[in-house]
């Protein structure tokens, strides 16, 4: 059987390629008037460590910490890190029992890791006992429920029903976005603002990188064991889903859009400290 509570796409690297693509201006513009420097930020769930070693750029070095469970997120940050030449921190934590002191960080900010969380709500309020009273909790997550495409591949509608129902078989919420006023408001957080964003790919050279990617992971990745031994998909379905990716990628009108939701909030005054 699939593993619960794991990665859904683990760290194979037509994941983790995707993941080194994200940058400040692609995955958090939203925070981007909060990067004062000398102000002190906790990534939360860091990958490999592209923008959290860009928050080091606008905050210092020594400013910025990065947390991940994974081993091989942890190894590829620090590899990133060192040949960018950054001395950020990355460290391997749980985002459910972050093992720092109350009152620690300005800014703690996650990007896609609610979503693959068994208590989003939890990890909100782990997020804020380790932010300062008068500090930012910030996260930015995909709602594949709101996943648009062109042209209209039944591919692709299998791939994006098949996704779900992994994903939440193996690790907790794929239409993040559209919870996150809920889940902020149960983890007792203040000041509440949020906003929207998108991923968009239509040029010939994002479609052949995107779908490229995609049709990748459709056979690869942890996804594909965990649509396997989940009993989800066969490996001929998983072929089909891989072939209709590179349709995708290869037609003049295509077109893929994906939805994030953004929140900024306070910590509660009341979060165990």
């Amino acid at each position: 059987m699939s593993e619960p509570n794991a990665y859904t796409l683990g760290h194979h690297d037509s994941v983790l390629t995707v993941h080194r693509w994200r940058t400040i201006a692609n995955s958090a513009a939203y925070l981007e008037p909060e990067l004062t420097p000398g102000r002190t930020l906790l990534d939360v769930g860091c990958g490999p460590g592209t923008v959290t070693v860009e928050f080091g750029q606008r905050l210092g070095d020594e400013n910025v910490v990065g947390v991940d469970m994974a081993d091989a997120a942890i190894a590829a940050a620090r590899a990133f890190a060192e040949t960018a030449g950054s001395t950020v921190r990355f460290d391997r934590a749980d985002a459910l029992a972050l093992p720092f002191d109350p009152d620690s960080f300005d800014i703690v900010h996650t990007h896609q890791t609610l979503q693959h969380v068994p208590d989003p709500v939890a990890m909100l309020r782990s997020m804020a006992r380790v932010a300062r009273p008068d500090g930012i909790i910030a996260a930015r997550e995909i709602d594949y429920g709101a996943t648009t495409w062109y042209p209209l591949l039944p591919g692709l509608a299998d791939w994006l029903e098949l996704y779900r129902r992994v994903h939440r078989a193996t690790s907790g919420e794929p239409d993040a976005a559209r919870h996150l006023v809920a889940w902020a408001r149960a983890a007792g957080l203040q000041n509440l603002r949020v906003s929207g964003s998108s991923w968009v790919f239509a040029t010939p050279e994002q479609r052949a990188w995107w779908g490229g990617a995609w049709a990748v992971r459709a056979v690869e990745s942890d996804f594909a064991k965990h649509a396997i031994d989940g009993g989800h998909a066969t490996t001929n379905e998983l072929q089909r889903i891989s072939a209709a990716w590179r349709e995708w990628a290869a037609h003049d009108d295509a077109w893929f859009s994906m939805t994030h939701g953004e929140l900024l909030a306070a910590p509660s005054p009341t979060a165990t400290r």
